[in-house]
């Protein structure tokens, strides 16, 4: 009899745990707790995700009702709470999740530096510069090197930097003074109210976009890339200077049948939820491409009409096949750097005879750029003529 009543007492201990680790789970949102969310692929929609992902929500509660139009709030610094030591930071995912599909319909930031009066004249070639608030080194050199205005070949050509607000205002104090001073200083700062983090620079791209609508319709090519490339601007007005600027026009290193990466460790992870598809339309390496301000106003209403994507060269590949325009590839933009090859590991490729005849190269240092533009300008540069690539390949003497 001791036996069976031990055997029920067991039996009745275990399902009353049992039955307390149901009612527990059912309490307690584990993976909220702890950050980490799995994408349920039944979800219908964003909007449902976002209510899913309602920080604070239970198991059980009714999540609260999503209003029609979500309020854009100007940028913010960066999250921070305070611990033993002080403000750490906190510990984040590679893609936020409920950030991004918060924000994703939130695509109309106010311009608070504006240089309207930069397009006046009608300019060539217009450059435009992805750059950082605290990046004002990159910005100094472009100015003296490749990225100078003025007059070239007959070509005008201007040039502006896209920025963001800083992510995180105390990293760089006093940033609001600085890029004031640098506007009046240099009149080619345009400003937008959004936070300057990576999966941002797809609102540089749509408000840069709308820019040009606005303030530069008439600019025949525009040149767009980073802070970090070296750029043969004379290359690529000789490369326009033909070209009918009433045309499309869209050159660049343009990558093909990309697949988006699914790891989660990666920069530039996209899980399924946010893009389904196996393959990635063609688009430009964002080291830099060329388009002409035609394509620019088509673009700009094209993406009006695309969702929002994280990764800009690929949101424009985007508003590419939404205007049904094929990317041109050139060999001279490398925006992956010159690679060196199989048989000549040790050949040295920052040379100025490699960069004479290209248009982009990504990605060099403030100090590279300043050299490489220094050492192509100097009067007594001396290159070897180049082989001919097509000359066959003959035997000293027959056998």
């Amino acid at each position: 009899t001791m036996k069976v009543r031990l055997k029920g007492d067991v039996i009745c201990t275990v399902f009353l745990l049992l039955l307390f680790g149901i009612v527990l789970y059912s309490q307690f949102d584990f993976t909220a707790t702890w950050g980490i969310w799995h994408p349920a692929k039944t979800m219908p929609s964003s909007r449902a995700l976002l209510g899913s992902l309602a920080e604070g929500q239970t198991a059980g509660q009714a999540s609260p009702p999503l209003p029609d139009r979500l309020e854009c709030q100007p940028a913010a610094e960066e999250e921070r709470s305070t611990g033993p030591t002080g403000p750490v930071l906190l510990t984040r995912p590679p893609f936020d999740f409920q950030l991004y599909l918060r924000n994703k319909d939130c695509r109309d930031f106010q311009l608070l530096l504006n240089q309207p009066g930069k397009c006046s004249g009608h300019p060539f070639l217009l450059i435009a510069v992805k750059t950082l608030a605290d990046e004002f080194d990159k910005r100094q050199v472009v100015r003296h090197t490749w990225g100078k205005e003025g007059v070239l070949g007959g070509a005008v050509v201007r040039t502006v930097f896209l920025l963001g607000v800083p992510k995180n205002r105390t990293a760089l104090p006093l940033w609001e003074r600085l890029l004031q001073y640098e506007s009046r200083a240099f009149r080619d700062i345009l400003l937008w109210d959004f936070a300057d983090t990576f999966f941002n620079l797809t609102l540089k791209e749509i408000h840069f976009l709308k820019w040009v609508d606005a303030f530069c319709p008439s600019v025949k090519f525009i040149f767009k890339g980073d802070a970090d490339v070296y750029v043969n601007v004379d290359n690529i007005v000789e490369l326009l200077r033909d070209t009918e600027a009433t045309q499309d026009v869209f050159i660049g290193d343009i990558i093909y049948h990309a697949q988006p990466i699914r790891s989660k460790t990666s920069k530039y992870f996209i899980p399924e939820i946010i893009y389904g598809q196996g393959v990635y339309p063609a688009y430009a390496g964002g080291g830099g491409f060329v388009m002409s301000g035609f394509t620019a106003r088509r673009l700009y209403r094209a993406c009006k009409e695309v969702e929002l994507f994280p990764i800009d060269d690929v949101f424009m590949g985007m508003c590419l096949l939404r205007i049904g325009l094929k990317p041109e590839p050139h060999r001279g933009f490398r925006t992956f750097g010159i690679v060196k090859p199989s048989a000549a590991p040790h050949l040295q490729v920052f040379d100025p005879c490699f960069y004479r005849d290209l248009m982009v190269v990504h990605s060099l240092t403030v100090p590279q750029i300043w050299l490489m533009w220094n050492l192509l300008h100097d009067p007594e540069l001396q290159c070897s003529a180049r082989v001919a690539p097509n000359r066959p390949f003959r035997w000293q003497r027959k056998m």
